[in-house]
């Protein structure tokens, strides 16, 4: 698929220079969106695609990137906004209802206390991430059932699969990250990052040119000793002494040499002999005579 893009419409309120900068930045998001779409098939013909929306930057961003590329796509697929009120104290949950109502997106808000639940079975000042999106992830992977959706769109950017990366070579021993596109477990659900190719400070920007109504979290945001923080501080911190090593960190999970790790699952390692070449068996002969 190769979508194409959607120019934004001026807005009188907003200075031209500003209005430029935003045409700019939307064209190269939708331009990476775009081309990541296009390299893991990750959108088709007449799909059902839920996107799932915190009321944070980066999935505000993915929505409308998606319906930028919608408007000019070559083929037919639908936009669905999920929100899982997970009943934060405080949450505002009239922001999301008025911000789609407003842009004409269909969407469905589902309500269940898995924040009460987090509180109850993490200790407090332990890293309630883990539970927490295991609990999400059930309810999305049940809502897209009962929504029909061919696909769930998840807001992942490029500095977040660097982060799970490192998070697992540092923390886990495995080498695995967030793919662009993945197989639930049980077959029935595939998952989609659109904005893998995208660095998160393009998204920040553009949120902040666009104004987007963020809504804070209060269980992960609210912890400042995440090693996902620290591990974001490092490659910030890396990036500016040396920079495009992140680029290239990233171009390197897409350049993978089995041969040259450990894993002996991908290659075989103990198969691996000399091999006899023909000019080899010649030279032999002639050392005869």
């Amino acid at each position: 698929m190769q979508p194409l893009i959607t120019p934004l419409t001026r807005n009188a309120a907003r200075p031209a220079k500003q209005t430029d900068e935003l045409e700019r930045l939307e064209t190269r998001l939708c331009r990476l969106a775009g081309q990541a779409i296009a390299d893991y098939r990750m959108i088709e013909a007449n799909d059902r695609v839920m996107v799932c929306l915190s009321g944070g930057k980066d999935s505000y961003g993915l929505l409308e990137v998606l319906l930028s590329l919608r408007s000019r796509a070559p083929i037919h697929f639908e936009i669905i906004a999920v929100n899982l009120d997970q009943k934060q104290p405080g949450f505002p949950a009239h922001v999301l209802p008025d911000y789609l109502t407003k842009r004409g997106v269909p969407f469905h808000i589902e309500t269940r206390d898995t924040y009460s639940v987090v509180k109850r079975l993490i200790p407090e000042g332990h890293t309630t991430c883990s539970l927490c999106s295991r609990l999400r992830r059930g309810h999305l992977y049940r809502l897209a059932t009962e929504l029909r959706a061919t696909k769930i769109a998840l807001g992942h950017h490029r500095d977040d699969i660097l982060e799970t990366l490192l998070l697992n070579l540092l923390f886990t021993g495995k080498m695995k990250a967030m793919p662009p596109k993945l197989r639930a477990k049980s077959g029935r659900h595939l998952v989609i990052r659109p904005l893998a190719y995208v660095k998160e400070a393009d998204l920040a920007h553009y949120a902040a040119l666009r104004q987007f109504p963020i809504i804070p979290c209060d269980l992960c945001g609210s912890q400042e000793d995440l090693k996902r923080k620290q591990v974001k501080a490092l490659l910030q911190d890396w990036n500016q002494r040396f920079p495009g090593s992140n680029d290239s960190m990233f171009a390197a999970l897409g350049n993978i040499a089995p041969s040259l790790l450990l894993d002996r699952a991908l290659f075989d390692f103990a198969a691996l002999k000399t091999e006899e070449r023909p000019e080899d068996a010649a030279d032999s002969e002639t050392d005869d005579e």
